[in-house]
């Protein structure tokens, strides 16, 4: 299509939007974008539709088809509102949860979320104000729904917002249901098939007695109790980040024993302009900066925080020269199963019949870590909606430790199917309580990790391309890299390529070719190199970035070597990104 038919096409469709249908505010900007000379901003909102994805909606707030705002999101509620009512038509009263968090619009959202349910016979439970990710996740399970929707983008730039929708085991939907609420919610092609109209009646505010017992079944993850108390002095800051975290997390920390936990006051305000960010992501440094000042100006022992929807963590810690360091995501998935692991084999607990769960571009560390104490390690797909699948297959056939993801997420219990930043952080806080007490820091049990298990260096890298031009670039990029795998990377050669497209496995140096066992199949292929680094590469599936994993392997010959091997692993990395192109 050249430039001249797609205006055509989306001035086509952007009138559309004139209609009665819409409301005057739509209207009247919709109007602007038409009148206007420059028809970027046009065809950014018109030129496709929102996807319903398979975790739901993710996209700039704005009016149009491509957008976040009332008519996408009530086409997408309707959609698994009428699936919910074929799937579950004997039951007397379907039932669903709906929370939301700071970001602009999310309460609008999910008020409008609420009542299109409650117009198609759906009760609907509402929380009363932002809350936890997580706890949406939990409160499907606790109130026996049969599915949840919480509008949140996460960590995103303050000009997005989302749909994550959930089944009825409080995991965001696989197959089938996945693939059967996006043909239910393409479907609707009619602001007219939306029942907007509410049956208030249906609509239940929840909150504090959730929140209470939320909290509860967080603290029954405590296996330190003795050094929560002994170290209960522990001077720990903590940021939400403007976000709902603060709804729940001073609270768990207190329960957990923590007095000593310190505020950033402006970043306790919730503000969906995230005012004191560039961006309101706990993976970058920048993020953390006025909680690590915080935390010299009262000598903090560790930092912890949260992203907006309170689901991702963060942990900066104090190295050698007492200086804050942040720790990666794949530090963090490591430290924390490396302690749940360690702590069950201390209290006897560990039978043969646990097992935990990491992505496929997470360390292989974590790998090693559970094979040396005899506890399983699944692989599965990005996404916790993975994770949350082996739990569910294992029920009933083995013991989760824990499962996490490079993405500064982790997830310890099996009470909630999301990553969850509140029962995280809390171990967080009790395993620097347990470090304490074998005298180490977070920092030098990380060191001790390595000691044990081997040395890795990870590295993620995410090029940005947005809109139209930039989604059929990194489409272009992947078929690249699969056309023309790389023989060698840092010196060292490629032996074996995964592509988990068609989910073939290939060595190079034999050409056996096996298959990968996974459910389904997913956009990413992977380069091991004879070194055994691991080279993971994916588009990502809710923003407009390609991202690489970089995992090296080296030789640590002591703990007082690892500042060095740190230094020469990273410079092996950016050779791989060189011979990558993806500097």
């Amino acid at each position: 299509m050249n430039n001249d038919q797609l205006l055509k096409a989306v001035t086509e469709k952007a009138e559309k939007w004139l209609g009665p249908q819409y409301d005057a505010e739509t209207r009247a900007e919709v109007k602007a974008m038409l009148d206007s000379d420059d028809k970027t901003n046009l065809i950014e909102s018109f030129y496709k539709d929102l996807e319903f994805g398979t975790g739901g909606l993710r996209g700039i707030m704005g009016p149009g088809s491509n957008r976040m705002n009332i008519y996408t999101v009530g086409s997408a509620t309707q959609g698994l509102a009428n699936y919910l009512n074929d799937c579950f038509k004997e039951l007397d009263q379907i039932s669903v949860v709906v929370g939301y968090d700071v970001r602009h619009n999310s309460r609008k959202f999910a008020e409008l979320t609420a009542d299109i349910f409650s117009a198609n016979g759906i009760k609907v439970y509402l929380f009363d104000a932002g809350c936890p990710t997580p706890e949406v996740s939990y409160a499907i399970r606790k109130l026996g729904c049969q599915s949840g929707v919480m509008l949140t983008a996460s960590h995103n730039p303050k000009e997005y917002n989302g749909y994550k929708a959930y089944w009825s085991d409080g995991a965001q939907m696989i197959s089938p249901h996945d693939v059967k609420t996006i043909e239910y919610v393409n479907a609707i092609t009619s602001v007219d098939q939306i029942k907007f109209e509410p049956d208030k009646k249906l609509i239940q505010v929840v909150g504090p007695e959730l929140d209470k017992e939320f909290l509860e079944d967080v603290h029954s993850l405590s296996l330190s109790p003795e050094s929560d108390a002994r170290h209960s002095g522990m001077k720990i800051v903590y940021t939400p980040l403007h976000g709902v975290g603060s709804r729940l997390m001073y609270r768990s920390l207190e329960k957990w024993g923590f007095n000593e936990v310190i505020h950033v006051p402006e970043q306790d305000i919730q503000n969906g302009d995230f005012p004191t960010v560039k961006s309101p992501n706990p993976e970058n440094h920048e993020a953390l900066d006025m909680a690590i000042e915080k935390a010299k100006k009262v000598n903090a022992d560790i930092v912890l925080a949260a992203d907006p929807d309170a689901d991702r963590i963060a942990l900066v810690v104090r190295d050698k020269k007492g200086e804050y360091q942040l720790v990666n995501g794949n530090q963090l998935c490591m430290l924390l199963l490396s302690y749940l692991i360690t702590r069950n084999a201390e209290l006897g607990r560990i039978t043969g019949n646990e097992y935990c769960v990491k992505t496929i571009v997470t360390t292989e560390t974590i790998k090693r870590i559970a094979d040396a104490n005899n506890v399983k390690c699944f692989d599965c797909f990005t996404g916790f909606k993975w994770i949350a699948d082996v739990i569910r297959n294992m029920e009933g056939k083995g013991r989760y430790i824990g499962g996490g993801e490079e993405s500064y997420g982790f997830l310890a219990e099996t009470f909630c199917r999301d990553k969850d930043s509140i029962s995280a952080n809390s171990l967080m806080a009790e395993m620097a309580a347990w470090a304490a007490d074998k005298n180490m820091n977070l920092y030098e049990y990380l060191i001790d990790i390595y000691a044990k298990y081997g040395f890795s260096r990870e590295r993620g890298l995410s090029i940005v391309r947005p809109g139209k031009t930039g989604a059929e670039e990194i489409v272009a990029m992947m078929k690249n890299y699969r056309e023309n795998p790389p023989k060698e990377l840092a010196g060292s050669k490629v032996r074996i390529v995964k592509d988990y497209l068609d989910l073939n496995c290939r060595d190079l140096d034999t050409g056996k070719l096996e298959k990968m066992n996974f459910p389904t199949t997913s956009n990413v292929l992977q380069f091991i190199t004879e070194a055994g680094d691991k080279i993971s590469i994916r588009p990502s599936g809710t923003e407009p970035k390609i991202k690489f994993y970089i995992e090296v392997r080296a030789d640590m010959p002591s703990k007082d070597k690892y500042e060095e091997t740190v230094v020469l692993a990273e410079q092996k990395i950016d050779r791989i990104l060189k011979d990558l192109g993806a500097e």
